[in-house]
């Protein structure tokens, strides 16, 4: 399996928008350091038979979908309906159009839910020929449960991200946690051993609702994964200082990152 890193930021992205010329607030990250600059969180699983799974729609995705040079999906799944993982939607009527049909899409209830009321058009029944808006079909999933979706076996886990749950997922050797600030027992003994773990950790200090570096350095010791990986990083998160300060099993991740499981 290959997992591609569409994007690694947080919700307002690297930089964010404004700063002292209004060219950008770049916080603690070197503006010249070209891995400083992230789009909103979001992977891509492929297969060895080209068979690949979308996770979250966020609202730099018909960006990162042409850098990444994809066009065609056999899924998309949501971790929660938080506008950075969910605004991109509409982007996904390209790729209706590239594939000449409809696409399914799976997450919580609840997601479904927001989905259908943020962007009721997308789930009315396709009447072809093409496609003048996206058209999706919904497939619901529940946590503690497997799933093959898009040929992927999935193991889902709840996360809690303050003041909502997000879905977590372990898939083979491979697992991925965005928004997350607590794990349970049972979401820790399901990550136990996995080989590559992409979590959120958001800044270097605590957060109600996203991990900071600390929390995840504690976690990294209980599961003991070969390598952490770290996503859904804010402006705090200077790649320079980062790769200077964290131990050689924990790096930051980059838009673009690709890397075989």
């Amino acid at each position: 399996m290959r997992v591609i890193v569409l994007g690694c930021g947080g919700s307002a992205g690297v930089p964010m928008v404004g700063g002292h010329d209004e060219k950008g607030d770049w916080g603690a990250c070197n503006p010249q350091e070209i891995k400083n600059k992230r789009s909103r969180s979001s992977i891509i699983l492929e297969g060895e038979s080209g068979n690949r799974l979308l996770v979250d729609t966020g609202p730099d995705l018909r960006y990162q979908l042409l850098r990444a040079g994809i066009a065609r999906l056999d899924g998309v799944l949501y971790t929660h309906p938080h506008a950075d993982h969910i605004a991109g939607l509409d982007d996904l009527r390209s790729v209706n159009r590239y594939m000449n049909k409809p696409l399914n899409i799976y997450g919580f209830e609840t997601v479904m839910e927001e989905l259908e009321r943020r962007f009721s058009y997308a789930f009315r029944p396709w009447k072809p020929p093409g496609f003048f808006a996206p058209v999706v079909h919904k497939h619901l999933i529940e946590a503690w449960t497997t799933k093959t979706i898009a040929d992927f076996s999935l193991q889902f886990f709840l996360q809690n991200h303050g003041r909502v749950d997000t879905l977590g997922f372990r898939c083979g050797n491979f697992a991925y946690s965005t928004d997350v600030v607590r794990l349970n027992k049972q979401a820790l003994d399901i990550l136990h051993g996995v080989d590559i773990w992409l979590v959120d950790c958001f800044q270097r200090e605590e957060h109600p609702a996203h991990a900071h570096l600390g929390r995840v350095l504690e976690w990294h010791k209980q599961i003991k994964p070969r390598l952490t990986l770290l996503t859904h990083m804010g402006t705090d998160m200077d790649w320079d200082w980062l790769k200077q300060n964290l131990p050689p099993t924990i790096e930051p991740a980059y838009d673009g990152l690709v890397f075989n499981v």
